[in-house]
């Protein structure tokens, strides 16, 4: 009966959404820890290392991208470019906050981005921004406010790369929403797949494309691969689960993220990074809670 109900579990698409999903963030954090190395203690230039990651993840995604080249048809490539455009400034602002920032402050700030997204879907799409929405999204920039301390001594503008992160990332999500109206989630991916690569070849251009260590290539090859498979496992546990069933386990990326960087480099939060997640946490579950369909209750209990 035990075996039987561990079968059961582990078949069921809410066990496996979950799974994948958890599994993407593991991966996300051996990916950060490696781009704080080759950026913060190898010196390598932040753009040039986002360029041969996502290079290196290309070249593992090409099997994909040639079966599906028919999915590049599209009435509407301006607003595939400003998306990409969007998500590749985040990667590079991200990357550029990782030679800087500690793993923990940055990972809890981009956990921000879920308000920018809020606020621009009211000013962009029309959407209807309630009250408690509007709240909950005050209540989380306040939690980033706690982590930033900018009225602390210790505070360095360094530190708003991460939001500045969040901030484009929410403009990517946010043009993604207003595509998913026309386009095919499969046209959505592979715009983004092709077009990374020569987006950051070009904000690479300045830095060069040399990177000065026999290890930090290594590295970098290493990122690559690990990159393809964070978003493979990404993308399978949206494609088996709801997004909103599956957005508290994403939030098991801090606790991960604070765990290598205090094992790779020795980065212990404090106490007011607690304060402020917690802040955030509360808030996005709170947004989460309001953005949950009937629908999606319905497909979790048919799990």
């Amino acid at each position: 009966m035990t075996q039987f109900t561990i079968k059961n579990i582990q078949n069921s698409s809410a066990f496996k959404g979950a799974f994948y999903m958890v599994l993407a963030g593991a991966i996300f954090a051996i990916i950060n820890t490696l781009l704080q190395s080759l950026t913060m203690q190898m010196g390598q230039n932040s753009t040039t290392v986002v360029f041969w990651q996502y290079l290196i993840a290309l070249m593992f995604s090409l099997p994909w991208i040639l079966r599906k080249l028919q999915d590049g048809k599209t009435a509407r490539p301006i607003w595939h470019v400003s998306r990409v455009v969007f998500a590749a400034v985040g990667v590079q602002l991200w990357v550029l906050g990782l030679s800087y920032v500690p793993i923990w402050q940055a990972i809890a700030l981009i956990m921000t981005s879920p308000f920018f997204v809020t606020i621009g879907a009211r000013l962009f799409l029309g959407e209807h921004v309630s009250m408690q929405r509007w709240f909950a999204v005050l209540f989380g920039f306040c939690g980033g406010m706690v982590i930033l301390e900018p009225w602390s001594d210790q505070f360095s503008w360094a530190t708003l790369y991460p939001v500045a992160a969040a901030f484009f990332w929410g403009l990517s999500s946010l043009t993604t929403k207003y595509l998913t109206r026309f386009e095919k989630p499969q046209t959505l991916t592979f715009y983004l797949l092709v077009l990374l690569a020569p987006i950051n070849a070009l904000l690479a251009f300045d830095a060069g494309y040399t990177v000065s260590s026999s290890n930090a290539i290594w590295l970098i090859a290493v990122t690559g691969v690990l990159t393809t498979m964070a978003q493979f496992s990404l993308a399978k546990a949206y494609s088996i689960a709801d997004a909103a069933y599956l957005q508290p386990f994403d939030h098991l990326k801090l606790p991960m993220n604070v765990g290598l960087g205090w094992l790779a480099f020795g980065f212990l939060p404090t106490g007011a990074m607690w304060v402020g997640t917690l802040m955030i946490v509360l808030a996005s579950l709170y947004l989460l809670k309001n953005e949950m369909q009937p629908s999606s209750n319905a497909k979790m209990a048919a799990a």
